[in-house]
Formats: C-alpha cells, sequence, structure tokens
C-alpha cells in the first residue's frame, strides 16, 4: 500500500485540495442561503464532505463565515473528525 501511496501522491495532494475547497464552498454557499431564506443544504451534507477528507475546508468555512459557529455537532463533530482522520492516516502510514 505504501507503494501505491508514493505513486500517487499527486492524485491524492490535488484530491485533498478539491474536497477541501468544495467544503469550503459548500460552508459559503450554505450560509448564503440561510441569510435569503432560501433551501439548505443538508447538514448530513457537510458532514459527509467532512467524513471524505474536506475537513479542514469546512471548519475554515465554518469560521470564515461565521456559520454554524454555535452548534455543538459542528463545532466539536468537525474537528473531532479531522483530528481522527489524521490519526487514522499517520497510524496507517507509520506504524502499520
Amino acid at each position: 500500500m505504501q507503494e501505491l501511496l508514493k505513486n500517487n501522491v499527486n492524485y491524492i495532494i490535488l484530491y485533498l485540495l478539491l474536497i477541501n475547497l468544495l467544503g469550503f464552498l459548500i460552508m459559503a454557499i450554505d450560509k448564503y442561503k440561510a441569510e435569503k431564506h432560501h433551501w439548505r443544504i443538508k447538514e448530513k451534507t457537510i458532514f459527509t464532505i467532512t467524513l471524505l477528507g474536506g475537513g479542514i475546508g469546512t471548519i475554515a468555512g465554518m469560521y470564515a463565515f461565521r456559520h454554524k459557529t454555535k452548534k455543538a455537532n459542528f463545532t466539536i463533530g468537525l474537528p473531532v473528525i479531522l483530528i481522527a482522520e489524521i490519526v487514522l492516516v499517520g497510524y496507517y502510514i507509520f506504524i502499520h
């Protein structure tokens, strides 16, 4: 698996950049829709993007746009997911 990771580092970096950009943008879009009283993005969608590796983007968007910062599900949940992913990847790469 480490060989596969070494060969595909550029693709992994590109994926992480794009998923985090999506996470950031989805928080901006949901904030805009909330202010305009329009249809909103489901919370499940935000958590899914975070679980897919977009934690940095969703957390950055949450604070940049001051969106969902009073909801414990987000202020605690998103960082917990991000930390868990970092620990799991670190474990897999360095210990496994």
